[in-house]
């Protein structure tokens, strides 16, 4: 199986290649220089129209947005655990919690880090007030559920699920309130932090903050 992870630094991508290491599958890395505008050249956006990473292309076939690779990969490889049985109750919560990273948490980061895209140039502080309390509130939200619920998403279960959410948490890591400042958030970002895969990912991308 050919497989090619096209990411960049401390963006979506760093999921999946977390996910590629854990999991042991061979894979090329290419990273793309945003500086230099590489995700939108016409080679790039010929795989991924929207001009964004990841892009995961297996035996040529391409296959886009963070959450949706991430759930392939688990269901690629049943041994390791990452995802729960098709039709059982823990599926429907595992769905859950990925689209809650996708789809609450994931558009409401975008709006902190480009304010002007939402709110146009004049109105940039707001719209990071507005989104800071979203996802502040999204935050909270988590963090009632490991306490009821934990330690991980799924309950003693880790899933593909935690990587996400560790990945978006690290997002937090320079905002007025990190989501590790939560005590049990925290907890959970050390749990998977403490993985050798988290540790051989961030050698790979060459990054040292939030360890």
């Amino acid at each position: 199986m050919s497989v090619v992870l096209y990411g960049s630094k401390s963006t979506a991508s760093l999921v999946v290649h977390w996910l590629l290491i854990e999991l042991g599958i061979e894979h090329e890395l290419r990273l793309l220089d945003f500086d230099k505008r590489e995700q939108k050249s016409p080679n790039y956006l010929a795989i991924n129209p929207q001009g964004r990473v990841p892009t995961l292309v297996i035996d040529g076939l391409p296959l886009t947005e963070a959450a949706a690779i991430t759930m392939h990969l688990a269901d690629l490889h049943p041994a390791a655990g990452l995802a729960p049985a098709v039709g059982s109750p823990l599926r429907a919560q595992y769905y859950r919690w990925m689209f809650f990273c996708a789809n609450t948490l994931q558009p409401a980061y975008r709006d902190w880090f480009y304010p002007a895209e939402p709110a146009g140039e004049g109105n940039i502080e707001a719209a990071k007030a507005q989104a800071r309390a979203e996802l502040e509130a999204a935050w909270q939200q988590v963090a009632d559920h490991l306490d009821a619920n934990g330690p991980y998403l799924l309950g003693e279960q880790r899933s593909a699920a935690d990587f996400m959410l560790t990945m978006l948490m690290r997002w937090s890591r320079n905002m007025p309130r990190p989501a590790d400042s939560w005590p049990v958030l925290q907890a959970h970002a050390a749990r998977m932090k403490a993985l050798p895969s988290f540790r051989e990912t961030y050698a790979r991308e060459g990054l040292t903050d939030w360890t």
